[in-house]
């Protein structure tokens, strides 16, 4: 049962990060753009740990979740901060 609640995680994410990226690319909005990467980062997260703890039980990704994990949010607190609206 888990191993379709990390795929569920993982397609969920791609598609904030897809419909983001839409966003962006017709509006040209930077917040969107800096959301779009929080959540391809979120996606890249959610990818790991279904490779972590379903594909290979035996190799430890934890140090690159947990990379990926944290990079997400300091990525959208950049782009709310330096950020410009059109």
């Amino acid at each position: 049962m888990a191993e379709v609640v990390y795929a569920l995680c993982a397609v969920t994410s791609l598609g904030c990060a897809v419909m983001l990226q839409r966003g962006w690319s017709r509006s040209r909005v930077r917040l969107l753009l800096w959301a779009a990467a929080c959540f391809w980062l979120l996606t890249a997260n959610n990818v790991l740990l279904f490779l972590d703890r379903v594909v290979w039980q035996d190799v430890d990704l934890s140090v690159l979740r947990g990379l990926t994990a944290a990079a997400a949010p300091f990525v959208f607190l950049a782009g709310l901060i330096w950020g410009e609206e059109r």
